[in-house]
């Protein structure tokens, strides 16, 4: 696999949000493709990924050099929570240690504030990832739990 090297200054990095009917079948492809290559294959969870959130949601894809890097969903209040929240928040691995995750969650944050209008935003963190959602400003609300058999833990960001 193909490690990207920052220190060359030649990437060119892109984000674009898009409801999903505004989606491309190929965005819509290739959205769903990182999607199961990291929640299912790399972190062995069997579980339904493709839900008919989805549909309802804003999808926001971080493209290197043209190719998708990263991506969000973007949850509208009372779908998943009483809040807004992002969801599905991915890298993939040759994109890894690139900064690219704190850029992808801050694009995501904005969404939220642009799109949805909403400031306060509620998600359902990797419990591993807590210090770098600490970094963006959210917080931990109750306990740990086990969401398929990862670690995770709540939290808000107001």
């Amino acid at each position: 696999m193909m490690k990207l090297d920052l220190k060359s200054n030649t990437m060119k990095i892109e984000f674009i949000i898009k409801s999903f009917e505004e989606l491309s079948t190929i965005e819509l492809y290739n959205i769903l493709k990182l999607r199961s290559e990291i929640f299912i294959i790399e972190q062995n969870c069997v579980y339904q990924d493709i839900d008919d959130k989805d549909l309802k949601c804003h999808h926001l894809m971080c493209f290197v050099d043209g190719n998708l890097a990263g991506y969000t969903r973007i949850v509208p209040h009372g779908l998943t929570y009483e809040d807004a929240s992002i969801g599905r928040v991915v890298i993939g691995t040759a994109y890894r240690g690139l900064g690219l995750g704190k850029q992808l969650m801050e694009h995501s944050i904005k969404g939220c504030q642009d799109i949805l209008k909403e400031s306060r935003i509620r998600i359902s963190a990797q419990l591993y990832l807590l210090k770098f959602y600490n970094s963006l400003g959210f917080k931990e609300v109750g306990d740990p739990y086990d969401e398929d058999g990862i670690p995770h833990i709540e939290m808000v960001l107001n």
